[in-house]
């Protein structure tokens, strides 16, 4: 069995991530947690002047994504839970879902989205929901 989870260093991703392991534990199930850097707008607005700026970006993701999967595995260390730590970027639904497909997860677990602009347009967990291919778990 393979549980996938989004990580992303929110709180309530923390605690989808927290939730999966222990689902992970009690189940026997590899665990692959997910963290997709979303590019800047800045990628395609300047060439030269953006560079820095861009720069200095993919090293700040570079850093959370090491944070964020030394801090997992760590704590899948204690809870004896195996997992894979994969970094993808670009739109987090579509490298989700695609994450997904090639592990062949047989579920997904994601923090619920603390945005109210999501409830327009349809947060990340909703879009997860309405492809159907995964029971999917929304931790708040």
């Amino acid at each position: 069995m393979v549980i996938l989870v989004g990580v992303d260093d929110s709180v309530t991703s923390l605690r989808a991530g927290a939730y999966a392991a222990g689902l992970a534990r009690r189940q026997g199930a590899r665990l692959v947690c997910v963290y997709v850097e979303q590019p800047s707008a800045l990628y395609g607005a300047t060439a030269g002047a953006g560079a820095a700026v861009i720069a200095e970006q993919e090293r700040a993701f570079s850093e959370t994504a090491a944070d964020l999967k030394r801090r997992i595995e760590e704590g899948a260390a204690d809870r004896g839970v195996q997992i894979t730590f994969v970094v993808a970027a670009g739109d987090p639904y579509h490298e989700l879902r695609r994450v997904a497909d090639e592990v062949r997860a047989d579920a997904v677990v994601v923090g619920a989205s603390t945005s109210a602009g999501h409830r327009l347009v349809g947060s990340l967990a909703v879009r997860l929901v309405k492809a159907g291919r995964w029971p999917v778990t929304v931790v708040p």
